[in-house]
């Protein structure tokens, strides 16, 4: 029969915040010695602590080898609810600091180029104008990538996303939650010097042996124009350039007689800039989902809730002049 730990006598009286930050640092660094010199300790207290939490826990958290030190299965379990206890307090302090000056904080959010070229600056404009002492950092994400390790590791407080699939439950993990914000759409483009951008009609056919700038094969934009092309039985075309870059391929075409696909969005507020246009084809597949991503079950502090709420009231107003105006 498993042994039962005594929380209130073996744990709850005797565990330290302390002691599990220790922990942590010994289990990044895989050295006692260099925990030691990080935390500014000498290295027979950090071993004692080590052996503390051991010997309250009845099992071994950490393998002693000649080049250091590592995990066991219970010091994994450990490590990984402890991220989840050093977060909530650390969304606890930020809570306070927000109720004693509700127009402060800080704010970690993640996006992929084609939202910050679109719909992110006009959420930051938002946001900060509400709430100017607010300190936001925003990292880039490589696309298709939503990030779920960042989130999980609470490195991110949310992050803006194009979901590869349709948004619904089977295609979002358990400890996540993906909200909707609007349905981007695919478009085939070429630069405004092309031939093609003067066209009334094109037909999806006549384009296999354009030249094509094309994003790699794990992207939305691949799927998509993959399936627009076997849907009329169609191969698909070659490409001259792969490439996931939005900024590089739109500098491309805007020179050179290439063609390429995008989101709607993204060309509606970028197609001027760069000297480029939709070209007239009829793309019959499936939208391409925009979401804010978060933790499921971690708490949001008050200023990752009025984030929230600012991207969802400027992705309504961007969503319906995105569906009202025309390509």
């Amino acid at each position: 029969m498993a042994r039962r730990i005594d929380w209130e006598s073996q744990i709850g009286r005797r565990l330290k915040l302390r002691d599990l930050h220790v922990f942590r640092t010994v289990a990044q660094c895989g050295s006692m010695a260099k925990a030691a010199q990080q935390l500014g300790v000498s290295q027979p207290a950090i071993s004692e602590i080590i052996a503390d939490l051991e010997h309250a826990l009845r099992v071994r958290l950490l393998d002693r080898q000649p080049q250091g030190v590592e995990p066991t299965m219970y010091g994994n379990a450990v490590l990984k609810r402890s991220i989840a206890v050093f977060d909530e307090l650390k969304q606890s302090i930020r809570d306070v600091e927000f109720m004693a000056d509700p127009a402060t904080g800080e704010l970690r959010i993640g996006c992929v180029e084609s939202l910050s070229a679109t719909l992110v600056p006009q959420v930051l404009l938002r946001f900060s104008q509400q709430y100017p002492r607010v300190v936001v950092h925003v990292d880039g994400l490589t696309a298709p990538a939503i990030d779920l390790v960042g989130l999980r590791n609470r490195k991110y407080d949310c992050t803006l996303v194009r979901w590869m699939t349709s948004l619904c439950e089977e295609s979002i993990p358990d400890d996540i939650n993906a909200e909707l914000l609007f349905d981007d759409q695919l478009v085939i483009a070429a630069g405004i010097n092309s031939p093609l951008a003067r066209r009334r009609k094109i037909d999806l056919a006549e384009l296999i042996d354009e030249s094509w700038i094309l994003p790699p094969p794990n992207t939305w934009h691949h799927a998509r124009i993959t399936e627009a092309f076997h849907a009329r039985g169609l191969a698909m075309p070659n490409a001259n350039f792969n490439s996931l870059s939005m900024t590089l391929r739109m500098q491309l075409m805007a020179s050179a007689p290439y063609i390429s696909v995008f989101a709607k969005s993204v060309m509606q507020l970028n197609a001027r800039r760069y000297g480029i246009a939709v070209l007239p084809i009829d793309l019959s597949v499936q939208p391409w989902p925009v979401a804010i991503v978060t933790l499921k079950n971690r708490t949001l502090s008050p200023v990752v809730e009025r984030f929230v709420a600012s991207a969802r009231d400027v992705a309504k107003s961007f969503a319906s002049h995105l569906q009202n105006r025309k390509q």
